[in-house]
Parts: C-alpha cells; structure tokens; sequence
C-alpha cells in the first residue's frame, strides 16, 4: 500500500509539472516587450477590410498574400503601384476602402490624410505639366492575406505623399509603420484655400525648439541639410529601406536639453505619433517613455525662419522620426515615422514563428 506521504509527494510533482506547461503555454502567447496590444481595434479593422473585399468585383485585385514580398514594399514618390486604385471604385467602395483608413487614424491623421489627398486637384490645376500619378484619386487599397478576427493580416493605402503600412498579427497586436506623410504645396499660395498648412505642427514645433537652442547646445544639435540628389531618397537620409538600421544617434540628446525644451520635444514627437488613434498612438508614447525620454536625439539643420529650406531628425530607441522641406522654394514637406524592431511587425513576426513556426 502506498502511504499517504508518497501520494501527496506524487499530486505535488503533478501540479508541479502542470504549472511549469501553463507558465510555458502563457509565454508561448505573449508578445515581446512594448508591443501594441489592442484586440478590440484589430477586430474593428477586420471587420472594416473584409466589407470593403466583400464589395470588389472579380478581377479587382487588393488582395496579396501575407508572404507576398509586395507588403515590404513602400515609397512616397509618384510612382505606379499594386492594389486597387479609388480611381476604380465606385462610390460605395470608395467610402468602404476610406473607412478602414479612418479606423486606423486619429481624427486629426484623418483629416491630415483626407487634405494631403485632396492637393492632387490642387496640382492638376496648376502644374504646366501634370503628373497622373499625383491625383486625388491615385490611392491604392492593398490587402495581404485574410483579414480574420483573430488571423495575422496587413493592408497599406499608398499613393502621392500618403503612406500607411498596417500589419495585425494573431487579431490582437497591431503595428503602423512604417508611415509617411507630405504635402505640396507645404502652404498653399493662392486660390480658395490659401494659407492652408497641412503639416502645421510639425513644421511649427520644430522649428520652434531648434530657435530654442542655445549657441552651445547648436554645435551639437545643428547639422548640415543633405544634398538632396546624392545623400537621400527624396529629401530623406533615411531613404525607404525595408529594415531601418538604428546606427548612433545625430543631434542633441534630450538629456543636454532644459525642461521646458524636453517638453517641446515631446509635443512634437506626439504630433507625429498622434497621426494614428489614440487607443495605439497612447501604447506607443508610453514604449518611448519607458525607452527614455533622455535618450531621444533631435538635430536641426537649415534656415530658422519661415520660408527658409530646413531638415530634422528625431531618433530616440525605438524610433526614428525625419522631416525634409528644402524642395520648391521651401514649400514641400515630408515626413516619415520609423519602427526600428516593428516596421511592418517584424519582431513580433520572428517572434511568433519561432515559438509556433507559423505567424
């Protein structure tokens, strides 16, 4: 017979083990650190791409695998892409393919989107020779792979000056970059809209907090504009690669920066987190945060004046952030934001195959 010491030795090792394969099965499904956890926005943005598919007739194609090496690709010229084009859409699906837009932005990045669109017609009117590519109705809808409540997905709407790269994996961890917004003209000159700044703040407020540098804090914060034909890609040193190398930091760490400075800092780093709905853009602030603030780099190069062609760059741990206008005249602006792990969801990706082999 087997004593009562033995038994209870035996259910303690059982519950033993049967702790150790819970603690492994709850790691297996959690992300790595800083990831963007919002299922019940995944689920909205599903929901919103598969009523847009539902709607395309045969030969519409959105529709890419996940696998599909066309979802690394982005770029902010005009130039052709894959996807279905509003230009094709009818009505109703316009405004289907514009509402999972809107699901993903901030009431203010959908009006910044919606507006940088509409100068398309602005530039049809105007230019002497008008590029077919820059049209307010040149925006592509891509989908890679099955937009399920609970499957790994993505979507980009690309076109003129309009990037926005959407990955969601296992219908709960989302990551929304690479983005990219531009504007031409930076402000409109003339005609009914003049004076319209799109990218106001984030022209403003970097401008700002370069003026706000002291003559000793310049010589590490003020940089050189790039030559525009031999060091960028269309205005940016940073150019459009796939994955982003994050390399030491240009400029002056907000650590050598005054209190009120670090806070300009970080109204103009919301200003460009705050393209996408609060529910992230919040997750995101915080990962910085937790990164440190103090490590965040930020350098100016350029005029100090309104009108005058001026750069930046923000780099903090987790992220990049560059700004160019130095194209016409000072009157083209764009701005690009970098994930350095979660471009695309790169990390959480690697992550999850190795734990499962399967995304």
């Amino acid at each position: 017979m087997t004593s009562p010491r033995r038994h209870a030795r035996y259910f303690l090792l059982i519950a033993a083990v049967a702790v150790m394969m819970l603690a492994g099965a709850v790691g297996q499904n959690q992300p790595p650190p800083d990831a963007i956890d919002a299922p019940e926005v995944a689920k909205e943005l599903a929901v919103a791409a598969q009523r847009f598919i539902d709607t395309l007739e045969p030969g519409m194609q959105a529709k890419y695998l996940f696998q599909d090496a066309e979802r690394g690709n982005f770029h902010f010229f005009p130039v052709s892409r894959r996807g279905v084009p509003l230009k094709q859409l009818k009505e109703g699906q316009r405004h289907l393919a514009l509402a999972l837009v809107s699901a993903t932005l901030s009431h203010a990045g959908n009006q910044k989107a919606l507006t940088i669109m509409s100068l398309g017609d602005y530039l049809k009117e105007t230019d002497k020779s008008p590029n077919i590519h820059r049209d307010s109705d040149q925006y592509h809808v891509t989908i890679f792979g099955n937009p399920t409540p609970d499957g790994t997905w993505g979507y980009r709407f690309e076109g003129f000056h309009l990037s926005l790269n959407v990955t969601v994996i296992r219908g709960r961890w989302l990551c929304v970059t690479p983005s990219f917004v531009g504007a031409i003209p930076a402000t409109v000159p003339d005609g009914p809209r003049k004076g319209l700044q799109v990218l106001q703040q984030e022209t403003e407020l970097g401008r700002a907090l370069a003026q706000s540098l002291s003559a000793e804090q310049r010589k590490t914060g003020f940089g050189k504009i790039p030559d525009f034909l031999t060091e960028t890609v269309g205005g940016f040193v940073t150019g459009n690669r796939r994955k982003l190398e994050r390399g030491t930091p240009r400029g002056l760490a907000a650590s050598a920066m005054t209190a009120e400075q670090r806070d300009l800092l970080m109204k103009l780093v919301r200003a460009h987190v705050g393209r996408i709905r609060k529910e992230l853009a919040d997750q995101d602030l915080a990962r910085i945060d937790r990164a440190g603030i103090e490590k965040i780099h930020f350098q100016w190069a350029g005029g100090l004046k309104a009108g005058e062609p001026h750069h930046y760059l923000i780099q903090g741990p987790t992220f990049l952030i560059e700004y160019d206008n130095t194209q016409d005249g000072a009157n083209h602006v764009h701005c690009i934001y970098r994930d350095f792990d979660n471009d695309f969801g790169d990390v959480l990706l690697e992550h999850f195959q190795k734990q499962h082999k399967q995304p």
